[in-house]
């Protein structure tokens, strides 16, 4: 029998199918995202999708109890870059498939350029298929970041049928593909870049990189929200996901893990761009402290921990009376909802008439906070700019704050201390539920708070 042709409309931004165009996609609620797609359909055959197929082999596997599977050690690649290495989990894990996001120009091709060089100087073998530009350009681009090897294959390819191919010719450890939005299927009738495109696509490569045990890297579009383009689905077939973060204007850059089979989310590695590729950062607390004003109301510095490593950063507020009919609320790094929560338990518990002044929030270096330890610094900050009286600038403040005003504890605080005496701060406020179980640096003064009212008297004095 024939293949038949099916027509269906599909959105472009979730996925979801119907049978007719709608201008609001029920799934995701977004408008003009419907596009037709036609969809070959092959008369089905006795055996089709076996199990034995999928897996690549010739034979079947069966189901075995799970007492009496080995469970061996995932065997993993060490790059050159630790802070790559930390966000990965200890390194790339053979058979992996690993998603990599980030805006336009903000370094991620020179991080996987400069990750296959160091893995080919090491005498791994690494294809690194380009479908946004071509062999020449990738070749000036990689004569910037120093010596190569010829361990290292170069391929200008979208076609995924002949990407498999090259695969199987050079047999790799690592293969890249920049980028997922490139590459198309020449079964699927969409356009490159749709969403039954980067469907098949990273289908075909997680097959090929679970059956032959091959790293594969993908480089993700993203969207003006910052989200990576395409399905969501594309995020839940991978084994990792890392966000590769910065201000292009700003030379810092940070690859995020929020999503990891093998490791620990919420890792963080920072590195600095530099004229010959990208640079790790050791100590990324002093490069967010070190351009910090001395006496200037509104800052404070909280110990924020990212993934397993404590990070010190400075927030700034600053707070005046508005000129509107509605106040302004304005946050970088940090939610804006959680400011305007903590503006209203500032107002009710602590007394602070913020109801007519502006509120204008910043996490200094473009780091950005997620976590309730936050909480009780961004609070004293409003209060410092709201009063104009500078604090402390050898304090560090810890600590959740609840809507009744209490400050709650918070996790791994003895690893926040820690990294606030390694940096010469003299004193560290931290909820009063923290204090035990654990020993303080040398010379570091714990101060335990209950209240977001005994807090600011400690570091404002009232």
């Amino acid at each position: 029998m024939a293949a038949k042709k099916k027509t269906k409309f599909m959105c472009q931004s979730c996925g979801y199918e119907s049978a007719k165009w709608m201008g609001k996609c029920p799934g995701c609620g977004e408008w003009n995202k419907m596009v037709e797609e036609t969809e070959i359909v092959k008369p089905a055959r006795k055996g089709a999708f076996t199990h034995s197929e999928v897996r690549g082999s010739g034979e079947r596997e069966k189901a075995a109890p799970i007492t009496t599977i080995q469970s061996d050690k995932e065997p993993r690649i060490k790059t050159d870059l630790m802070e790559l290495n930390r966000a990965l989990g200890g390194g790339i894990v053979q058979g992996s498939l690993v998603l990599i996001g980030g805006d336009p120009g903000i370094g991620k091709s020179t991080l996987l350029l400069q990750v296959s060089s160091q893995l080919a100087h090491k005498q791994k073998k690494v294809l690194y298929i380009s479908g946004e530009e071509s062999v020449k350009q990738t070749k000036l681009r990689a004569d910037r970041l120093g010596d190569m090897s010829e361990n290292l294959f170069v391929y200008a390819e979208t076609d995924m049928d002949y990407i498999q191919q090259a695969i199987q010719e050079v047999n790799p450890d690592l293969v890249i593909i920049d980028s997922i939005q490139t590459v198309y299927h020449s079964e699927v009738t969409s356009a490159p870049g749709s969403v039954s495109q980067v469907r098949e696509c990273t289908a075909s490569l997680m097959r090929i990189a679970k059956t032959n045990g091959i790293a594969i890297f993908i480089v993700g579009h993203v969207t003006k929200e910052g989200a990576i383009a395409g399905p969501r689905l594309l995020e839940h077939m991978v084994d990792t996901v890392l966000y590769f973060e910065g201000e292009r204007h700003h030379t810092y850059r940070i690859i995020r893990a929020v999503k990891n089979r093998f490791g620990s989310t919420n890792e963080m590695g920072i590195f600095e761009m530099k004229e010959h590729g990208l640079e790790e950062v050791a100590n990324p607390s002093e490069i967010f402290l070190e351009e910090r004003s001395q006496g200037a109301s509104g800052s404070t510095v909280v110990a924020s921990m990212e993934g397993t490593r404590p990070v010190l950063v400075e927030i700034q507020a600053l707070i005046s009376p508005t000129s509107f009919g509605n106040p302004r609320r304005m946050a970088t790094g940090i939610d804006h909802n959680r400011v305007s929560l903590l503006m209203a338990v500032l107002e009710k518990r602590v007394g602070l008439l913020l109801q007519n002044q502006d509120a204008y929030l910043k996490v200094a270096g473009g780091v950005k906070l997620d976590e309730p330890a936050i909480d009780l610094a961004v609070a004293i900050s409003i209060a410092s700019s709201f009063r104009d009286k500078p604090t402390n600038p050898a304090d560090c403040i810890i600590g959740e704050v609840g809507l009744t005003g209490e400050v709650r504890r918070v996790s791994r605080i003895e690893q926040r201390v820690q990294e606030a005496a390694k940096l010469g701060f003299e004193r560290v406020i931290i909820p009063a539920n923290n204090i035990g179980g654990w020993t303080a640096p040398k010379g570091i003064k714990i101060v335990g708070v209950s209240s977001v009212s005994e807090a600011l008297h400690h570091s404002l004095g009232g």
